[in-house]
């Protein structure tokens, strides 16, 4: 199966799928079972031997985050070699000692693969409020180096990527995981590559999530921070689960420059190279949301009217349990849709809005109109729905992608720490 799975993802044409446990030039990685969870693994490594890579990040805005996020902030973000990772425990409200469990790992993984601890990235997943057990991690950390070690660079299938991209996983179903070859106009290509995982509290700027980027192209460090903040902002940005904004979601993003292919700039290479990271990470987004905890559907809501009002109508509607439960089962009862955006528009002005589900019409001007029931039934049962509404006012548009809300959801959610 394509990775490309969505059909709000185009594959771009210079795009090239590899086995999606293919690192690109210049990348280790490694997994380790350290116990933090019951079973599986649950600690992982990213290492980049170029002592010139460059990188860029991107963090949860919710003003309540976990020690790893703040470590992580602090560090150098702008010249990362290395990522410590690990799931079962987010490493949120544990004070100071999480703060000196999150620094722990960044020194042990430093000294392991020879840089300094501030060009290590740490990131946590899972339950909030539990302390991270350090001796576990650490040990956990070590049993990745070691491994990194020994991992011939490239060689694919013992790249180490297939062990560290399940050790980042909670609630996911499988691993979120991609590898692809990008032919750049100058007549070279480069690989790029990427592991992520997010299943639950997703919702805007990022999820509980994590997506970390490897390239073998050089670029500036200016250069791969403009197309990840860019990128960032078309995908994961654009999710939602539950409207639930995690205190951990961390985006990285290293350029090794192994490949000895320079994109330069505001060149025709760097608009390739942005158009394949951009497709990578929205399927990427894609992925967590229709692996959202129990999740049957996704739906995309698009709303066009006045700049300042599309956005609260769209996260409205996202956000509904009302219209995501219509969703999970099939229904196309519209009226809980204007319900969610009514609710996002002033009090007291008028709203009057057009609504179209898979492309056929049922409102107009805030009314609804004759449609064929049956035909519109067959179209929701779709595992992709796509709702446009049109609001008053012009020159603005924005799109949410949202998962259903379904029983599973609410079952898995009410046992999550039990």
């Amino acid at each position: 199966m394509s990775f490309f799975s969505s059909r709000w993802v185009d594959a771009p044409e210079h795009v090239r799928e590899l086995d999606p446990t293919t690192l690109p030039a210049g990348f280790r990685a490694a997994g380790a079972a350290a116990g933090l969870k019951p079973e599986g693994l649950d600690v992982g490594v990213l290492f980049c031997e170029a002592e010139d890579a460059v990188s860029a990040a991107r963090f949860t805005t919710n003003a309540r985050v976990g020690a790893p996020v703040i470590v992580s902030r602090e560090s150098a973000l702008d010249r990362l070699r290395g990522i410590a990772a690990n799931s079962g425990c987010s490493n949120v409200g544990d004070g100071d000692r999480g703060l000196e469990t999150a620094r722990a790992m960044q020194q042990e993984a430093a000294e392991g693969l020879g840089c300094d601890p501030e060009q290590v990235g740490v990131a946590s997943t899972g339950v909030i409020g539990l302390e991270l057990p350090r001796e576990k991690v650490l040990a956990g950390i070590s049993d990745c180096v070691t491994r990194i070690g020994g991992v011939t660079p490239r060689q694919t299938g013992d790249s180490g990527a297939d062990d560290f991209s399940r050790a980042i996983l909670t609630s996911d179903s499988a691993p979120k995981r991609a590898s692809l070859e990008v032919a750049l106009p100058s007549g070279a290509s480069v690989l790029l590559s990427a592991q992520a995982k997010g299943a639950g509290m997703i919702a805007p700027r990022h999820a509980t999530m994590f997506c970390f980027v490897e390239t073998d192209a050089a670029l500036d460090q200016h250069t791969l921070d403009l197309l990840v903040g860019v990128c960032v902002k078309r995908s994961f940005d654009r999710i939602s689960v539950d409207g639930q904004l995690s205190t951990s979601d961390t985006v990285f993003a290293i350029a090794s420059g192994a490949s000895g292919v320079r994109i330069e700039a505001e060149s025709p290479d760097e608009l390739a190279f942005g158009q394949a990271l951009d497709a990578l990470m929205r399927q990427l987004a894609m992925l967590m949301v229709a692996d959202g905890e129990g999740a049957r559907r996704v739906g995309r809501i698009v709303v066009r009217g006045r700049p300042e009002t599309v956005e609260p109508v769209a996260r409205s509607i996202a956000y509904s349990p009302l219209v995501k439960t219509a969703l999970h089962g099939g229904d196309p009862n519209f009226g809980r849709i204007l319900q969610a955006a009514g609710q996002a528009w002033a009090p007291g002005e008028p709203f009057v809005a057009d609504l179209e589900i898979e492309g056929m019409q049922v409102v107009s001007a805030g009314d609804a109109v004759e449609f064929n029931l049956g035909e519109l039934e067959a179209l929701v049962q779709a595992t992709e729905v796509e709702y446009q509404l049109t609001i008053p006012g012009s020159g603005g548009e924005t799109e949410v992608y949202f998962s259903d809300l379904s029983q599973d959801y609410v079952r898995f959610n009410a046992e999550y720490t039990s």
